[in-house]
């Protein structure tokens, strides 16, 4: 029997103009998940259009030359499906999930929001009340507001720092014409990407993909260099009616190419890998000083963000502080036991595994890894290089990158009654 690997049933097609086309032929299901991606996002704002790149997310839903929202909502929901999209700081997606049969319904309407959307000027006005409100409920969530801070101060003067969602003030002055010339700016050709993965044919999708958007010129976005600001360490005090205090202690982490990038994998699975990590059992199971402690590890094209949250009363915080900065020491100055490391990489490459029983995180996966390496990264590269992790070069990595005075502190405390 023949040993297909991964990469068979992996294709990429780029159209004349420039746009990509990357799928994911799964036999074993009966779905697709269809993404439209486009290589925009919050960062690619200028000052006075902080935000424009997710309101025009939300307003390629409130109907097209042809069709109405309510027209797109049922387009895919009447056939069991469903459509919907994101933003983030690098990029914008649209997507639908559906059975493979729908796969022309799925293409047909995601193409045509994001090449006819209408604006209707109503809805302007309308979603700009939406999204305020949208600003005002992260606001009213501690652990939101606390990392919306802390990332602005991580990012300062850069447009990393700004929040996807943009200011009200800057959203509430947005036209018509703001959105139609950051579609004409960004939404070109060579900024596209089509990814899908399920019980599909890759001729297929390129020949219908090619019905829709083989027409657009063949341009290519000309982004502008975006250094990042010089980077100090500091503390960030904050209050709000809360009851719990709320912590992170973080810094600039690594990019998403960076050759470091499985050491901090690793060591961030070991501090902060669910149940059994040595945060988890050191301040949750032996203290009780917190109902949840993670680590998180955002990579960005140039940049990082690395750190640990946990929400715990403010008599605790002290403590917390320490027990913290006691297991960054000591992955810093000690080997991981061999079987703890085992585990780690064992859990890191089981979450790996389990990710892909879900079309529409293969689907996401195919695209993110266009969109950062131009290529695909197969299972086994990562597993490969996870494998090739020692204790002595996890120990050596930490010992620079968890210096303490490297790292930011961010607390929001209860307001004084």
């Amino acid at each position: 029997m023949e040993n297909l690997k991964e990469i068979d049933f992996i294709n990429k097609t780029v159209l004349p103009n420039g746009l990509r086309i990357v799928t994911e032929h799964i036999e074993s299901v009966k779905s697709i998940s269809v993404g439209i991606w486009v290589k925009t996002g919050s960062r690619n704002e200028t000052k006075d259009q902080a935000g424009v790149t997710h309101f025009l997310e939300h307003m390629l839903f409130k109907g097209t030359d042809t069709r109405s929202a309510y027209d797109i909502a049922l387009s895919m929901e009447s056939v069991g499906g469903y459509l919907n999209a994101f933003t983030s700081s690098e990029y914008t997606c649209y997507y639908a999930r559906c059975v493979d049969s729908q796969l022309n319904r799925a293409l047909d309407v995601l193409s045509d929001m994001v090449l006819n959307p209408a604006f209707p000027g109503e809805e302007v006005e309308k979603e700009k009340k939406v999204v305020v409100e949208e600003m005002k409920m992260y606001r009213d969530s501690p652990d939101d507001y606390l990392f919306e801070e802390f990332t602005s101060k991580m990012f300062d003067g850069h447009q990393l720092g700004r929040p996807v969602l943009g200011y009200e003030e800057t959203v509430n002055a947005f036209t018509r014409e703001d959105l139609y010339q950051y579609m004409r700016d960004r939404y070109k050709a060579g900024n596209l990407l089509v990814s899908v993965a399920g019980n599909v044919d890759h001729e297929q999708v390129v020949e219908i993909v090619s019905n829709y958007f083989g027409d657009l010129p063949a341009e290519q976005v000309e982004n502008e260099e975006q250094p990042l600001t010089p980077y100090n360490a500091q503390k960030i005090e904050l209050t709000k009616a809360i009851e719990q205090t709320h912590y992170v202690l973080g810094r600039r982490g690594i990019h998403f190419d960076h050759s470091d990038k499985y050491l901090l994998l690793l060591a961030n699975t070991v501090l902060g890998g669910g149940m059994s990590s040595r945060l988890h059992q050191n301040v949750r199971e032996k203290y009780g000083y917190c109902y949840s402690i993670q680590t998180f590890n955002q990579s960005y094209t140039d940049a990082g963000l690395w750190g640990v949250y946990v929400g715990t009363d403010k008599d605790y915080v002290a403590h917390v502080n320490e027990l913290i900065v006691a297991e960054l020491q000591k992955i810093s100055n000690d080997i991981v036991p061999e079987k703890e490391l085992v585990e780690a990489k064992t859990q890191l490459k089981g979450k790996l595994l389990l990710s892909q029983e879900n079309t529409s995180n293969r689907m996401m996966r195919l695209a993110k890894s266009e969109l950062y390496f131009d290529r695909f990264v197969t299972l086994d590269e990562l597993v490969e290089n996870i494998d090739l992790v020692t204790a002595e070069d996890m120990r050596d990595f930490s010992s620079n990158f968890f210096d303490q005075s490297s790292f930011t502190e961010a607390i929001l405390t209860p307001e004084q009654g």
